[in-house]
């Protein structure tokens, strides 16, 4: 035990704590030496900890900031895979719609059978047919608008049958920009009709 305490005074021997000089620190004692070193060494390890520690939190934080993302995203994807069949479904019903729409839209070949459908009905309706003329087409962003210029003369009631006979036809035909008036004994009636066809050129 004396041994022990004669090599540690020894270790300190000629130190004085108020003379320290970094300066002159390959003069200090053995023990003082291996005393600052072991405080560097853990000033050095415990620095590298702490940064490391720092630096994987800040990654922990990131993380966790995602996770409501994460879940809003889950949610969204679990919403739409329950809903799928519930898609197809609607997607399948619009298809069919269209397909019958465009059914309705009468093609190239099929205007001419228009026009005489139109003056087949009236003929039946009891009116004169002064013309019914096809129109130069207009495009529009989906489709081709067919302007159709019908000039008659009949009684009121017969163009009334006349207008209920053309909105009654299965192609899709609207009527517009009607005049009336009178025509020797009888009524004139300028309108305008309008078929439409899918303008597949898009």
């Amino acid at each position: 035990m004396s041994t022990a305490v004669e090599s540690l005074k020894n270790a300190f021997k000629g130190f004085d704590p108020n003379d320290m000089d970094i300066n002159s620190a390959g003069k200090w004692p053995v023990g003082i030496k291996a005393i600052v070193y072991i405080l560097l060494f853990a000033v050095l390890v415990g620095a590298g900890i702490y940064f490391l520690i720092l630096d994987k939190h800040a990654a922990v934080e990131r993380e966790i900031s995602k996770e409501q993302e994460l879940k809003q995203q889950f949610e969204s994807k679990a919403f739409q895979v329950a809903n799928l069949a519930a898609l197809r479904k609607q997607m399948a019903d619009v298809e069919g719609r269209f397909s019958e729409l465009l059914r309705q839209l009468p093609t190239d070949k099929e205007v001419p059978g228009l026009l005489e459908d139109i003056t087949a009905i009236g003929k039946n309706a009891g009116l004169d047919i002064d013309s019914i003329a096809l129109q130069a087409e207009r495009k529009a962003k989906f489709y081709v608008e067919l302007p159709i210029s019908i000039q008659v003369k009949g009684t009121y009631h017969q163009m009334g049958e006349f207008v209920s006979g053309v909105a009654a036809i299965k192609r899709i035909v609207t009527l517009h920009d009607y005049t009336i008036k009178p025509a020797g004994g009888q009524l004139s009636m300028n309108i305008s009709a309008k078929t439409y066809r899918y303008d597949d050129t898009k």
